[in-house]
């Protein structure tokens, strides 16, 4: 049996959305403390942290199922791929940008782990794109056809009316409102 949005438009919907952002946050948390902890030689605390970020991170997915944030149905849930591979192949781009302004501050370190989140991020948007190509190619191939609303924190894209999403939506990858997204045509 499936969990999914067992939890939307009940009593517990708003409790189930609170866990799954709280579980999101405490996912970073623990990574931010997992690297604080390996500047003290802190390798097994780091360890620790990390085991605990991903587990922080799986309890968020839960909590996002078992409230439907995310699309159920195949349509939509390719759309969202495809949103997610381009916004991937974004991130290379606008991370390589920070990395330059961090160089140019004068923090080559920091510059220097943002240029591999890059190098990641554009693994990302060609993993998930062979994803496309072997399971929703038509939407590869497929021409844009309408309002296109991008999201101008991750770079994430929405095609349709924007509008017809209810007044509360947020980009599912970064969590900017959708009054925040700007329109390309």
């Amino acid at each position: 049996m499936s969990i999914y949005a067992k939890t939307k438009g009940t009593e517990l919907e708003k409790t189930i959305a609170q866990l799954a952002a709280g579980e999101a946050a405490g996912g970073g948390l623990y990574y931010a403390l997992a690297r604080i902890a390996r500047g003290y030689g802190l390798d097994d605390v780091a360890e620790t942290f990390i085991e605990i970020g991903n587990q922080e991170t799986n309890h968020s997915g839960f909590y996002a199922t078992l409230n439907g944030k995310y699309p159920n149905d195949k349509e939509a849930f390719w759309k969202l791929v495809a949103g997610l591979s381009k916004a991937e192949f974004k991130g290379d781009t606008n991370l390589n940008d920070l990395a330059r302004k961090l160089s140019n501050m004068g923090i080559p370190e920091a510059a220097e782990e943002v240029r591999l989140f890059a190098e990641q991020e554009k693994r990302h948007g060609e993993a998930t794109r062979a994803i496309l190509e072997k399971y929703a190619p038509n939407l590869l191939e497929a021409k844009e056809t309408g309002k296109k609303y991008v999201c101008p924190v991750c770079g994430f894209e929405y095609e349709g009316d924007l509008n017809s999403e209810p007044a509360d939506w947020k980009c599912p990858i970064c969590g900017v409102p959708k009054n925040s997204f700007k329109t390309q045509e």
